[in-house]
């Protein structure tokens, strides 16, 4: 669905800064939906058709039921069928008007309230409300309350003065009308407080009367109120009482002739919230903890196998060692960067790069000088698929110098590169050593290095290994692992 920034682009006649404006409203405006107990609609009239009307924006109330099940956003009208929304572009004024619908096939009587909207003094679009007429009830102190600030917000709407030129965005976060209400005056004493707000605030610990009393001496800081009066913006604070409770407020100046004359303030229990972004918190320093002594244990085995590994004569039980280092250091890194970054996805690149580099340390000799190259973007995997993979690559390193590049036989380049579709990652090594033969079977090899990468490619990551000449005019081997994404989700 196009944006109301869109909308108004492609239909209405409002340059950049009257379409800000609109954007703006519509991710402020819920209050005036809640206030009013309406479902609020946003027209604008379309360009090059004198006749035409679109809505750009539309919000449902939650202190109401909606009147309107359908989405109405990009539905276009005709001026005789809208003409309040009219009537307001024609006068530039605010009207009302009375009118019978139907909800679910049962007639209602609806209220429709037209408001125009303005920025730098221009009309560039129409806010209308539209309510159901309640019949023989009487209006309740909390409806007239809120009623009466919905007017002067709708004041402030058709002079241009909302939504507020500076304020923090609006999220799902932030306190709606249902949440809690105060509504002070000038001098920021409170008129009336909503049910909700009062249960709010004695979460914070305050039983006393609410009423006629100063923001301050019910425990708000006095400066952020004086703020939001003098620089005549919304602030957003939060009251704490250690973790037993934590409040989000929100104040509205309400400005009259640009005099601040009182403000609405929506106040939000967020003490669950914040208790599980502690625990959050909490829970994420722990996992890099795990990862930083997993990490430490890991290279305290790698110190304890080279220990043992000076104690060999044997050529083949110090080479298993080494290789055995190497492998073990490959997982290490994971739960570095584990321990690094928290949580427990890494990127695949920022695991092989301390991999190649690696391997250009421990693989390469004089006799045997190899260049190592990592080419291309992996995607983020979870840590037990990315060791794998870590094992996976530094095993193939090895078997490239190993076997592409024969003692006093000269040196070469090793590229790994990774290619990320979306739906599977190849990961390639090719050197530019001998080569092996044709019809070359991984599956069928002796060797350990080839038997770990075929188990891990097929058993843990349910992927496919290929081994096989490079096509000419490159030389070498090609080694490739294509693995399917959704089998790197799951652990």
């Amino acid at each position: 669905m196009a944006s109301t920034n869109d909308l108004a682009r492609l239909y209405l006649d409002v340059d950049t800064a009257g379409r800000h404006h609109l954007r703006r409203l519509v991710g402020s405006w819920a209050p005036l939906a809640d206030l009013s107990f309406s479902d609020l609609l946003l027209w604008g009239a379309v360009k090059d058709d004198s006749n035409e009307l679109i809505v750009i924006g539309q919000i449902r109330p939650t202190t109401a039921q909606t009147l309107y099940l359908d989405d109405q956003v990009g539905q276009r009208h005709t001026m005789d069928d809208q003409r309040l929304v009219a009537k307001v572009l024609a006068t530039g004024e605010p009207h009302q008007d009375e009118v019978d619908r139907h909800r679910r096939s049962v007639p209602v009587r609806v209220r429709i309230q037209a408001i125009p909207v303005r920025h730098d003094g221009q009309l560039i679009a129409v806010l209308t409300g539209d309510t159901s007429v309640k019949e023989e009830s009487q209006t309740s102190e909390l409806e007239l309350a809120y009623l009466g600030v919905f007017r002067r917000l709708a004041v402030m709407l058709a002079e241009g003065m909302f939504p507020f030129p500076f304020e923090d965005a609006v999220t799902e976060e932030s306190p709606r009308v249902g949440d809690g209400a105060l509504i002070l005056d000038g001098n920021g004493r409170v008129v009336y407080s909503s049910p909700n707000a009062v249960s709010a605030l004695h979460r914070l610990g305050y039983h006393g009367r609410i009423n006629d009393h100063l923001l301050s001496d019910i425990g708000f800081d006095p400066d952020v109120v004086e703020s939001s009066y003098r620089l005549k913006v919304p602030v957003v604070d939060e009251l704490e009482r250690g973790e037993r409770a934590t409040i989000l407020s929100r104040i509205v100046p309400l400005i009259e002739q640009q005099n601040v004359t009182g403000a609405l303030v929506l106040l939000r229990d967020v003490s669950d919230v914040r208790r599980r972004d502690r625990m959050l918190v909490s829970m994420d320093t722990t996992m890099r903890e795990i990862h930083h002594r997993v990490k430490n244990n890991l290279q305290t085995v790698s110190s304890l196998l080279r220990i043992q590994g000076r104690r060999l004569e044997s050529p083949e039980a110090k080479l298993a060692i080494d290789e055995s280092v190497r492998r073990i250091a490959s997982i290490a890194v994971v739960h570095e960067m584990l321990a690094n970054s928290g949580g427990d996805e890494v990127q695949f690149r920022d695991v092989l790069q301390p991999i190649v580099t690696m391997a250009a340390t421990t693989l390469v000799s004089a006799d045997r000088p190899v260049e190592f190259r990592l080419v291309g973007d992996g995607p983020t995997l979870i840590s037990s698929k990315a060791s794998s993979l870590a094992v996976v690559v530094s095993e193939l390193l090895q078997n490239a110098v190993e076997h592409g590049y024969p003692t006093g036989g000269g040196g070469g380049t090793v590229t790994v590169e990774l290619f990320t579709s979306s739906t599977e990652l190849q990961v390639r090594v090719h050197d530019d050593g001998v080569g092996v033969e044709p019809g070359f079977d991984a599956s069928a090899s002796p060797g350990l290095g080839l038997t770990i990468i075929s188990s891990l490619v097929s058993g843990e990551l349910g992927g496919e290994l290929k081994i096989r000449p490079a096509t000419p005019p490159q030389r070498g081997t090609l080694a490739q692992v294509t693995v399917q994404l959704g089998a790197l989700d799951n652990d």
